[in-house]
């Protein structure tokens, strides 16, 4: 059935894409309203150093929730990298 194989085609992890440049411009930390780096991972994340914030992005899609950063650890993203 063509509707399955779209669908599965669509949700599948292999398939995800880098976040767009053009979203990284413009999203900011939720909490401090800071710039945010993006690194390609693996994990994929978006880290804030003013707030000291990691986001996770899930399946190219950054999680801008608070609850869900994690604190920043400078050992594994070092500024620059």
């Amino acid at each position: 059935m063509p509707g399955n194989c779209l669908s599965a085609q669509f949700h599948s992890r292999e398939t995800t894409l880098p976040i767009p440049p053009q979203l990284l411009e413009i999203l900011v930390c939720p909490q401090s309203k800071a710039p945010l780096e993006y690194h390609a991972g693996p994990p994929e994340v978006l880290v804030c150093r003013e707030s000291r914030l990691v986001y996770p992005v899930r399946d190219g899609i950054p999680i801008m929730l608070v609850d869900e950063a994690t604190p920043l650890d400078e050992s594994i993203y070092p500024r620059g990298s």
